[in-house]
């Protein structure tokens, strides 16, 4: 197993430049820091290639930090403060704020905590409550969530996460089309070549331009549950900072579904696994101009006479003279509707039900109490983006109709409950309707399919029960009431491709490691809350705790106590857990392995 280090040279005034790479053997990884010399590669893509000794050669020098994660119950302490954050008022006192106020690069607090949030679903009231702490400091509407705040970062890595398949479907097609079978789109008049035409290349861009834009907004239907959440939050806070602008629950959407997400995607396909490889000079080029259009086209009410003056390239100014339509505006009003809507409507631009998807398969009579084959019929299943439907044969009227608003989750059923495999539920809230598919592929693909479908349900189920209530109970709980609340939590809301893989107590791990590291920082705010507690005053002089945000010094200071508390005790507790494993661990095994060279 191995690691791939491409090299390349970036200048200002040219595009970038493959200059070679190599790959490093992930065992030399094993010691605290790494240095050594390796010749420079041709690309393994195909492309022709200098010869090896031309490339020239890279010094590396790796280093790596090595986090010991303790048993979970270790972490209690640490990960409950971390996860009522969004409870606490104000939001800067809480664990997870101070924890991106005393790291150096927000970056390394922002990953571990968005995945621990994640993982507990925790993180969409978090982000609601520091995107309305960053809205207070916004005065206007046209720069809403445009900065490097902690509420930007922790969306932008959300998407990254549970956005990849999203934009698999939605951008890679067509990436691939202009990768594989690059057209001329150079439309700069100083970066021209000798024969190019200008028309022609123009036309070309446009194409471009216009097939990446229509599989944006004819994608909200794949757009993750978990982003919908979330511009939803941000729309309707946006509008609550600015009631009198119109475009501001738009614009705070678009802001990170456009220039964020899909705009930056375009640019750079092979950071988001869309490409294998850094795109050659002419197609990153293309790419480039294809990402600034998408962000224009996706600023909601940017597209107007007087916002044309204010491009800064007067060729891209001319270019988008020919976007003078209201198809686009209306396009993307629609598609930021389907996104940050509370439920779940048509994709942009259609008036009728989309087909989604049919096929036969057995359910079984809703409201039974026994178990029976007679329970069971054949039955002709119809999916919309409207209603759910089965009907005793194709083509004929539907027997029972579940419009998809009502539907509350869709879940795997244990195969236990009828002794049928490929079993799944879709709970609506009357009885459950139970189905079973013909094949496990089926059954998934349907369950997918509804998922998708029902993302933006605003009442969707956080538990269910995995068995089917029998002969008076739940047979996977035994509870006795079949209103008993769900014993087990919702796995499906997000299609089964897109589920993350966290390691909670990995990520606390992280987190406690960062306030290890920044303890003289927690010690300097927890200072700069006494400070102010104790004198109210005006202060002359700059204060050493004039970059921490610090709006209620009573909260925050009674914070900073916990988690340094908290630290504290993972350290001894670290210290104790080492010891016992090296003295318990036999000499020269994995836990206790043998330092130095053998002779």
């Amino acid at each position: 197993m191995s690691e791939r280090v491409d090299l390349w040279n970036n200048g200002n005034l040219v595009q970038d430049i493959f200059l070679g790479e190599i790959k490093v053997p992930v065992k030399v990884l094993r010691n605290d820091s790494f240095q050594a010399w390796y010749l420079l590669q041709p690309r393994e893509n195909g492309n022709k290639s200098s010869k090896t000794d031309d490339l020239g050669s890279l010094r590396l020098n790796i280093c790596y930090t090595e986090d010991c994660v303790l048993p979970s119950e270790y972490y209690t302490s640490l990960r409950n403060l971390l996860l009522k954050s969004s409870d606490v008022q104000p939001i800067s006192a809480s664990a997870a704020y101070i924890l991106s106020e005393v790291c150096r690069d927000k970056y390394d607090a922002v990953l571990p905590l968005v995945r621990l949030l994640l993982h507990h679903q925790k993180l969409v009231p978090f982000v609601a409550a520091v995107a309305e702490l960053d809205l207070k400091d916004t005065q206007e509407a046209n720069t809403i969530f445009r900065g490097n705040s902690l509420a930007t970062r922790c969306v932008d890595e959300m998407m990254k996460i549970v956005g990849k398949h999203y934009l698999k479907v939605t951008l890679k097609p067509v990436i691939d089309e202009i990768c594989e079978s690059p057209k001329p789109c150079e439309i700069d008049p100083i970066k021209l070549k000798e024969g190019d035409n200008v028309e022609i290349n123009m036309e070309n861009l446009r194409y471009y331009v216009d097939k990446v834009f229509r599989e944006i907004v004819r994608s909200s239907i794949s757009c993750p549950t978990l982003m919908c959440d979330v511009f939803y939050s941000l729309r309707h806070l946006a509008a609550k900072r600015f009631p009198n602008d119109p475009h501001v629950q738009y614009s705070a959407v678009s802001s990170f579904v456009f220039l964020r997400f899909f705009a930056v995607a375009v640019v750079s396909p092979h950071t988001f696994h869309l490409r294998p490889h850094h795109p050659d000079a002419q197609t990153s080029r293309t790419l480039t101009l294809i990402s600034k259009a998408i962000q224009t086209l996706g600023s909601w009410g940017s597209l107007n006479k007087t916002k044309l003056s204010s491009f800064k390239e007067t060729f891209m100014c001319e270019f988008f003279k020919t976007f003078q339509e209201d198809t686009f505006t209306e396009s993307v009003k629609k598609f930021l509707d389907d996104v940050s809507s509370t439920e779940s409507k048509e994709p942009s631009g259609v008036s009728e039900p989309v087909h989604l998807k049919e096929g036969e398969m057995y359910k079984r009579a809703q409201g039974r109490t026994r178990i029976g084959k007679k329970n069971f019929k054949k039955r002709w299943f119809c999916l919309t983006s409207r209603e759910f439907t089965y009907h005793k044969q194709q083509d004929k009227e539907p027997i029972f109709t579940i419009p998809i608003k009502n539907i509350l989750a869709v879940e795997k059923l244990d195969e236990s409950s009828f002794n049928k495999k490929n079993m799944f539920q879709v709970l609506h809230g009357e009885k459950p309707l139970y189905i079973q598919a013909n094949n496990c592929v089926e059954a998934s693909e349907w369950i997918e399919a509804l998922c998708r479908v029902t993302r933006c349900n605003q009442k969707r189920l956080s538990f269910y029960h995995p068995s089917a209530f029998l002969n008076g109970n739940w047979l996977c709980c035994k509870a006795t009431a079949e209103s008993t609340e769900g014993c087990a939590r919702c796995t499906a809301d997000v299609p089964a491709d897109t589920q993350i893989e966290i390691d909670g107590d990995r990520e606390t791990e992280r987190i406690y490691s960062l306030f290890t590291i920044n303890r003289s920082k927690l010690q300097k705010l927890e200072e700069a809350c006494g400070s102010i507690a104790v004198y109210q005053g005006p202060r002359k002089e700059p204060d050493d705790y004039s970059n921490f945000t610090i709006e209620d010094s009573v909260a925050t200071f009674h914070t900073l106590q916990q988690i340094i508390d908290i630290v504290e005790k993972l350290n001894e507790s670290h210290e104790k857990y080492q010891k016992k494993r090296s003295s318990s661990a036999k000499y020269g095994s994995e836990e206790n392995p043998i330092v130095g060279k053998v002779s």
